[in-house]
């Protein structure tokens, strides 16, 4: 994803509608903090980016890690790093060529919106 140090960010009650139809329609990347409910805050997002007849990607930030566990010599472990990158590869193709990447984080509590065209 995008460097901290660079991209705007906004809590959830900071991004309302009105500004992120602007974030969109301006391709701008930003993240959104202290989220207590991903889920909404990424169909929120998702909505909207759609709305502008664009195109984006949805995906948990670090999942690659995932496929660390095929490294791990035990069966369950490399089945599941396996089975990981499998999915991240036939997700990839599904949404090729976004126009946004929305990360999800989880421990983090952060959703980051990523502009992908420039």
């Amino acid at each position: 994803m995008a460097s901290d140090v660079d991209i705007l960010k906004f809590t959830s009650d900071e991004l309302n509608t009105e500004k992120l139809v602007e974030l969109i329609k301006d391709k701008k990347s930003f993240q959104v903090v202290a989220v207590k409910d991903i889920s909404f805050v990424v169909n929120k997002v998702e909505g909207e980016i759609e709305k502008q007849d664009l195109r984006c990607r949805v995906c948990t930030e670090y999942r690659s890690a995932s496929i660390a566990g095929i490294a791990v010599p035990t069966g369950i472990t490399q089945l599941v790093g396996a089975a990981s990158a499998i999915g991240i590869g036939i997700h990839n193709l599904a949404t090729i060529n976004p126009d946004y990447e929305i990360g999800k984080n989880q421990f983090n509590g952060t959703v980051t919106v990523i502009y992908k065209k420039e």
